[in-house]
């Protein structure tokens, strides 16, 4: 048997390890937390990182992974950014400690809060976009809702702003939250307070709450508009609609008997009416509410750790979507299928917070030792688009006029005028609220009518300052259709004080609209100039590519000299 060339034989041995450590990695990942010889005799597979960077400060708060990149906050008030190679991205210094929350919109905006009460966002080039003095610091993650409006938590108090930082309402409480907002099914917020009351608030801030018996563990957002809360007893109740405000574990409202979990819930998440929970024993348990029944039951990380005799530490995350089921915690993470079926477990080392694990199928974890390591636990197809996060699961429904909000519609000029100046003072004083659909089907209908022009244009000047993403296509129409330049002008800016365009769709207008459109006028020209650096600015990459091209253009001498220089302006922003 010809063995062949030492080459060709560490060739061999380098395959054979290569396939062996995929194989591994699919079935089984395990970082050890016993010593090297306690993990041999156990069977515990070690896995070495991906990679690994020095952070120069320790991790405070959950990564937030999306679209091949992870953003981490460091104790020292950094906010650092890096690509799913380990390239580092960006580093945002807060000039000041920052909240253990991090979040990002679908077009990669991080926002957090310093300890002082200053909200902040970021782009994804790390360049800062504004500052919002909310008060008091964030108690839980900022939720951003399908327009990109975000819902603000603080000590007892929700402040709902646009994605450009317009202050759209305030809602306060007589109690802390105990369990923190999260979006729910209609692209509202769900949370309860330490009283027991339990509350749904909708886009507008319409409030809706319920008193319950008992203080829950976990609230999810079930099908046909109910409320399962689940209480430290594994036991379950079905809260009702919106229309129901009050039910309670008295109430006969839902007699059908509910399944009771063998133990406390930690956390839980859910794809419809399917349930998965993890218990306070590691256990994790799928429920189908349908079926009033559990449908099976696997052993988590947790309860790996539990049974060698070990303490799990800190708080559960769950995720529950298409990729599976994964349980998170500072010692570890799970993956179940669907049916069950356990996928891998790994253990965690010194982290210093919950992992997050991405869409392509890297686990991120910050370690006490200030190095966030990267582990790749699934081989995923990549996405098409790799850009930008999640798609909106629903539509507001604001980018259109509605027939349901044109009751009492203002008739005359007078009463028009009169109806934009309310609606301009409760912009400039942050309470828009449940007037918000009313007065939105208003301002889309007077922005294309046939009213004066001086109401079309302030009409189009609101929209921008109410700062919906759902409204982009509809002033993009407008810009299209119209004959008249202070129109079209009015409706670009707009667009840029919106300032959300993950899609592209205004960029690629505007650039067509100067190169093949013809567009000659000066007020039109220049409002393109500061929206497309607004956008930019908004978005960064990839969009900023393609505005550097039109803000180039837009400097050719053959402009005119305030097109020019707005142009050059907005370049020198993006450098």
């Amino acid at each position: 048997m010809t063995i062949g060339t030492n080459d060709e034989y560490g060739g061999i041995l380098k395959a054979m390890s290569s396939f062996f450590k995929k194989c591994v990695f699919f079935l089984f990942t395990a970082v050890p937390v016993f010593s090297q010889t306690e993990a041999r005799q156990q069977g515990i597979v070690t896995a070495e990182p991906f990679w690994r960077q020095a952070l120069g400060g320790a991790v405070i708060a959950l990564p937030h992974v999306q679209a091949g990149s992870a953003v981490v906050a460091l104790d020292g008030g950094n906010i650092r950014a890096y690509s799913a190679a380990g390239t580092p991205m960006w580093n945002y210094s807060a000039r000041g400690r920052v909240s253990p929350f991090v979040t990002r919109s679908r077009e990669g905006t991080t926002y957090f809060s310093r300890t002082t009460g200053l909200l902040i966002a970021v782009n994804r080039a790390g360049r800062e976009l504004w500052q919002r003095n909310i008060g008091s610091p964030l108690v839980s993650k900022v939720v951003v809702g399908w327009d990109g409006r975000l819902f603000v938590p603080t000590d007892k108090t929700i402040l709902c702003y646009t994605a450009s930082g317009t202050l759209l309402w305030t809602k306060t409480f007589d109690a802390s939250f105990s369990i923190y907002p999260e979006l729910d099914r209609g692209g509202g917020i769900l949370f309860s307070l330490v009283n027991n009351e339990v509350y749904r608030i909708d886009p507008y801030g319409n409030t809706h709450g319920w008193v319950i018996l008992n203080t829950p563990a976990s609230l999810l957002s079930i099908e046909q508009n109910k409320i399962l809360a689940l209480y430290a007893d594994g036991s379950m109740e079905i809260l009702g609609s919106a229309e129901d405000w009050f039910m309670s574990a008295s109430g006969d409202a839902h007699p059908s008997v509910l399944p009771s979990l063998p133990s406390m819930p930690l956390a839980a998440a859910n794809d419809g009416n399917n349930i998965a929970a993890v218990l306070n024993d590691g256990r994790v348990m799928y429920v189908s509410i349908d079926e009033r029944r559990i449908i099976w039951s696997g052993d988590s990380h947790i309860r790996e750790l539990i049974n060698r005799g070990s303490r799990p530490e800190g708080e559960v995350e769950i995720i529950f979507d298409e990729r599976g089921i994964y349980v998170l915690n500072i010692n570890g993470a799970t993956c179940f299928s669907p049916d069950g079926d356990r996928l891998w477990f790994m253990l965690l080392q010194n982290a210093a917070a919950i992992p997050a694990i991405g869409d392509d199928g890297i686990l991120y974890s910050g370690g006490r030792d200030w190095i966030l390591y990267a582990y790749k636990i699934e081989d995923r197809i990549p996405q098409r688009n790799v850009l930008y996060g999640p798609v909106p699961e629903g539509s507001y429904g604001t980018g259109r006029p509605h027939p349901l909000y044109m009751t009492g519609f203002p008739l005359f000029e007078y009463e028009i005028t009169e109806r934009l100046e309310q609606i301009a003072r409760a912009v400039s004083t942050g309470r828009i609220g449940s007037q918000e659909p009313y007065w939105t089907t208003f301002l889309l209908t007077i922005s294309a009518g046939q009213e004066s022009l001086i109401n079309r244009l302030a009409a189009i000047n609101l929209l921008g300052k109410i700062g919906s993403r759902e409204t982009v296509p509809w002033l993009l129409n407008i810009f299209n259709r119209e004959n008249e330049p202070l129109i079209r002008a009015a409706a670009v800016n707009a667009i840029g004080d919106i300032g959300v365009d993950p899609d592209g769709i205004a960029i690629r207008t505007f650039q067509y609209s100067i190169v093949l459109g013809g567009i000659r006028n000066d007020n039109v020209l220049v409002a393109i100039a500061s929206a497309t650096g607004a956008i930019c600015r908004f978005s960064g990459p990839p969009l900023s590519e393609a505005g550097v091209q039109i803000l180039t253009f837009l400097t050719a001498g053959n402009m005119p000299y305030a097109v020019r220089r707005q142009a050059a302006v907005e370049l020198n922003s993006l450098r």
